[in-house]
């Protein structure tokens, strides 16, 4: 058993929240670099395995720079939040022609009390949505069987803000799943608690998790024409 992040890790991002400033960032970045950069980068390398065995599609990439893991510094240019730097670190197990297509991806974020796993698609151009809700409308038994799992569901919470108000238009109202054609994002998340991000146990945990979130990722990538 590998013990990634420690209690120290979410110390280091809580005082991050409370001193977000460029000066106490750089008086701190060894810590950054000690409690949450690395051991993230780590946990990242070990994950490539166990992804590779669901998917030889997709990366756990622990490189610096261009990899998995997004930065700390927040993109503050059309933000009214100006602070510097996020108080939280996430990765994206993300597919290996994502720069060229809209792709789905795993992701993973460490935050104090509100750590998460999830997987899906958020935010994809409306050309795509239109595209997974006529994959939907075709396929609906596969989509019950990626979607709607009973144990998918029991640990996984669909993401549903930011849906339309109304079905779309073009789909008969008693279709079977009309409310999932409203969505806008096509996502499943779980939380993870701190206990769960400083055991010993959560590459355990997480490839897990992968492994169950796949079936739903991979009916995603059948919609777009993508390999999984």
């Amino acid at each position: 058993m590998t013990q990634y992040f420690s209690p120290k890790s979410l110390k280091f991002l809580t005082q991050l929240a409370a001193n977000n400033n460029r000066a106490w960032f750089q008086a701190h970045k060894d810590d950054y670099q000690r409690l949450v950069r690395a051991p993230f980068q780590q946990l990242l390398s070990d994950l490539a395995a166990p992804l590779l065995s669901i998917s030889p599609h997709f990366r756990s990439d622990p490189k610096a720079v261009g990899g998995s893991l997004f930065r700390i510094q927040r993109d503050t240019r059309f933000s009214g939040d100006k602070s510097p730097y996020k108080p939280w670190q996430g990765a994206q197990l993300f597919h290996e022609r994502r720069r060229q297509l809209t792709a789905p991806a795993f992701y993973l974020h460490l935050a104090p009390q509100q750590s998460f796993i999830g997987a899906g698609l958020w935010h994809p151009p409306t050309d795509v949505q239109r595209r997974i809700r006529q994959f939907i409308f075709e396929n609906p038994e596969s989509w019950a069987r990626a979607a709607h799992a009973p144990a998918l569901r029991q640990k996984f919470t669909a993401y549903l803000d930011d849906s339309l108000k109304k079905p779309p238009a073009g789909f008969p109202a008693d279709f079977r799943f009309i409310d999932d054609l409203r969505l806008r994002n096509f996502v499943f998340t779980r939380p993870l608690t701190d206990a769960d991000m400083t055991s010993g146990k959560l590459l355990e945990t997480l490839s897990c998790d992968l492994q169950q979130l796949a079936p739903f990722v991979d009916y995603l990538c059948a919609a777009l024409d993508l390999e999984f």
